[in-house]
């Protein structure tokens, strides 16, 4: 079910009316079954593998609490993890490794035993999996206690706004808060209805209106020339921004209706200085996980090693994260760039800001848009390859642009939907970037202001919208 279909329009007004006439104290349990549901509609598989790693790390996590050496508690969490893991490895990375083997083998003559194999990913499974093995991990550094409630465990895990795409939550922010569920207020409900209007916005208007240019150009490589190759890749991580970004604005907003207040996943990535503030601005949650529990304990572990070591860490942490994006080449690729490209940045951080202090550069105008747009084509250069289907389609890509100039490919509707939606977007971040609280539509004091700038979103949306769009981007990971 996901949040732009039909179904969920009808499922949601009856959960919030649901939790409203729930007892404050029995909530959590309107909460899980709705979770359930709001799964099961997907697939019902689905649901049993999410409660199977529910019981494991509700077991595991309260054994950690009981046991009285650190050895033992160290090899419960151990054994957690992988258990967690194995459902992640089996349905994203099995097939790829075999048939990568099969491949290998083939091509020298050998006979592989097991047949070519394509599985179906559960959706949601890369992100409650990274939650629940940081709850896991929590638990034994003692940030956390071991949730005595299987059934908030549950809900954390499932929670239906979060389960499919993120945010990444973290156990210390939602499990206090599902033990003490609030009533739904007034306040929380006009707040996360601005969240899910221009969450739907951001998705159906900018990120599925540009969906339509980028997938025609992408899945048609041979087809297009360099100049239409490179505005499509230009196009690319706004689309993937409003898609994500509109996805966690919704579940933001979903949330804050219900009463949770859960992080922030994305802040105006595309203002961004250096790749190491658009990782603090893009797929927050993801990054925050990955500092936490894979950059800082190798850090940690390298720190005799100086720069060394922060650049094998930064270099193992985004490969992960290219791994954890997909059992691709394309994705590992991904993952290096980003690493190199952060790397350079820390190498250089001294030197850098030794000039910018020296020559006042921070603020002038000209440096700031310098670094603005070089951040983007960086990002973009390396989003060339997670969009591709093969490393030689990235390659190919890479050839046209630098050698093959010709005519834009050009289909008038949807690009002029599309920019008018990207330009509303971006005006939107840039006011609240540079001149916050200066210029506000949802939220002016003027009710007639804050009135007409709903309908004409609404009225937007529906106009321009594609309302029949696909999934979310990053339903896939």
């Amino acid at each position: 079910m996901a949040f732009t279909s039909f179904n969920f329009l009808i499922f949601f007004p009856l959960t919030v009316l649901a939790c409203y006439l729930t007892p404050a104290n029995k909530r959590w349990i309107t909460l899980l079954l709705a979770s359930y549901f709001f799964y099961i509609n997907i697939n019902p598989v689905y649901a049993v593998l999410t409660a199977g790693i529910t019981l494991s790390t509700y077991f595991f996590a309260r054994w950690m609490d009981q046991s009285g050496s650190d050895k033992g508690r160290r090899r419960l969490m151990i054994t957690n993890i992988v258990l967690i893991l194995m459902p992640l490895f089996f349905f994203k990375y099995f097939g790829a490794v075999n048939n990568g083997l099969m491949s290998l083998l083939t091509g020298i003559g050998l006979r592989w035993p097991l047949p070519e194999i394509s599985l179906i990913l559960p959706v949601g499974i890369s992100f409650y999996t990274f939650m629940a093995i940081g709850y896991t991990v929590d638990v034994y550094n003692e940030e956390v206690k071991a949730e005595r409630n299987p059934g908030i465990l549950a809900l954390f895990i499932s929670f239906f706004p979060l389960v499919l795409s993120g945010p990444i939550e973290r156990s210390g922010n939602m499990l206090p808060q599902f033990r003490n569920i609030g009533r739904i207020e007034y306040s929380n409900l006009t707040t996360g209805l601005k969240m899910m209007v221009w969450g739907y916005f951001m998705k159906l208007v900018v990120a599925d209106r540009l969906g339509l240019y980028v997938d025609v150009v992408y899945n048609n490589i041979a087809h297009h020339n360099g100049t239409s190759l490179l505005f499509a890749s230009l196009l690319h991580p706004i689309q993937v921004y409003g898609d994500f970004g509109g996805y966690s604005l919704i579940a933001l907003g979903t949330a804050r209706i219900l009463g949770f207040n859960v992080m922030v996943n994305f802040n105006r990535p595309f203002f961004s200085v250096s790749i190491a503030e658009l990782w603090r601005r893009w797929h927050i949650s993801l990054i925050k996980w990955l500092t936490d529990y894979i950059y800082t304990p190798l850090a940690f572990s390298m720190r005799r090693k100086g720069m060394t070591g922060i650049v094998i860490a930064l270099l193992i942490t985004f490969l992960i994260s290219g791994i954890w994006h997909g059992a691709q080449w394309t994705f590992i690729i991904w993952g290096l760039m980003q690493g190199i490209f952060l790397s350079i940045e820390a190498v250089t951080n001294r030197k850098r800001i030794s000039l910018e202090s020296k020559y006042g550069l921070n603020k002038k105008p000209y440096y700031i848009i310098f670094n603005i747009v070089l951040t983007y084509i960086l990002f973009t250069s390396s989003l060339i390859f997670s969009r591709s289907e093969t490393v030689q389609d990235a390659l190919l890509i890479y050839q046209k642009i630098f050698t093959a100039a010709g005519p834009l490919y050009i289909e008038k509707t949807t690009l002029i939907y599309s920019l008018m939606g990207v330009l509303m977007l971006f005006l939107k971040d840039f006011t609240d970037e540079y001149f916050h609280g200066r210029f506000e539509f949802f939220a002016n004091s003027s009710i007639y202001v804050r009135f007409a700038s709903y309908i004409a979103v609404i009225f937007i949306i529906l106009l321009t919208g594609v309302l029949n769009g696909g999934q979310f981007i990053y339903f896939q990971f």
